[in-house]
């Protein structure tokens, strides 16, 4: 990886995790852009390079983590919905369970839905808008991101490996 590239993914993970920590002490709306280069040590240009905003923060990190799990998604007939992906959904949700939680409790969980949705849309591919498989995947996501929510605010949550089992053995047949 070429030293501009690793100093990019510096800056916006410094301003990823500045932002969490200022959003455990209060609300998105009351940090600035002006106080989250400060407190990440990068420049201003730096931030305005990468995000759009301090939304734009959140929506980019919940997508580049969705673009992760694309790229370790099995090949499989079922797709996003055969065993192997579902168990590699969990793991994710395990693996970012800080940043989901904080997300969720901060007011962001429609964000997160929203941003689960598009990319189960932009895998599965474009259907009817008359389609009743369409509500396939509407029932799949809510059901995913509510369990993983569920599961993931539990103090000794069980292994993913075990949720997942759980979940795939109740909607294989939606």
């Amino acid at each position: 990886m070429d030293k501009r590239r690793e100093e990019n993914l510096r800056v916006k993970e410094n301003i990823i995790n500045t932002l969490f920590r200022f959003m455990q002490k209060k609300s998105l709306s009351d940090i600035t852009v002006t106080e989250l280069v400060k407190g990440a040590g990068v420049a201003r240009a730096s931030f305005y390079r990468n995000y759009d905003s301090k939304e734009d923060v959140l929506v980019t990190l919940i997508r580049d983590v969705l673009e992760l799990f694309r790229n370790e998604m099995k090949e499989d007939p079922a797709g996003l919905y055969s065993y192997d992906n579902v168990v590699l959904s969990f793991s994710y949700f395990q693996k970012y369970r800080k940043y989901i939680l904080d997300l969720y409790h901060s007011g962001f969980a429609m964000a997160i839905l929203e941003e689960i949705n598009h990319f189960h849309e932009s895998v599965e591919g474009t259907m009817p808008s008359s389609s009743i498989e369409k509500y396939k995947l509407y029932m799949y996501t809510g059901a995913l991101f509510n369990t993983a929510i569920v599961w993931l605010s539990e103090e000794n949550p069980v292994d993913a490996a075990d949720i997942a089992s759980f979940f795939f053995r109740k909607i294989k047949n939606i």
